[in-house]
């Protein structure tokens, strides 16, 4: 096993955030429903686009059963490492970064969108 797996080197805020829900088997919208934040928050967190309050920190950390030190930096109880066997291919993992990448834009995309539909909406509505 690789001891420093998600260690602040090898893993972002994010990816550890997304392996501890993971593990405790939650999907986003359930998490974010737990910590009370909208869903879009959770997901900003998860893609390192945005960082948690201490409050919400400390939340995060006694759901997923995880220290805090570990989500900020790896250190400390968290998760498991995955097993060298599930070692991944840097063919595997650029096309990994790749479905991460494009998830984040649309996500993005979406809330534009909703918005704009709901600018729409309202434009309608007072005509």
């Amino acid at each position: 096993m690789t001891t420093d797996w998600y260690s602040a080197d090898t893993a972002t805020f994010g990816d550890r955030l997304a392996a501890a829900r993971e593990a405790a088997d939650m999907t986003q919208s359930a998490l974010a429903r737990r910590v009370g934040v909208k869903l879009s928050t959770l997901r900003n967190w998860e893609q390192d686009m945005s960082e948690p309050r201490a409050n919400r920190l400390s939340m995060l950390a006694g759901i997923l059963n995880v220290s805090i030190m570990w989500l900020l930096s790896g250190q400390g109880d968290g998760v498991d490492a995955p097993a060298e066997d599930a070692a991944l291919t840097p063919e595997v993992t650029q096309i990994l970064t790749k479905i991460r990448t494009i998830r984040g834009d649309i996500t993005q995309l979406a809330d534009e969108l909703g918005r704009l539909e709901k600018k729409l909406r309202q434009s309608l509505k007072d005509t």
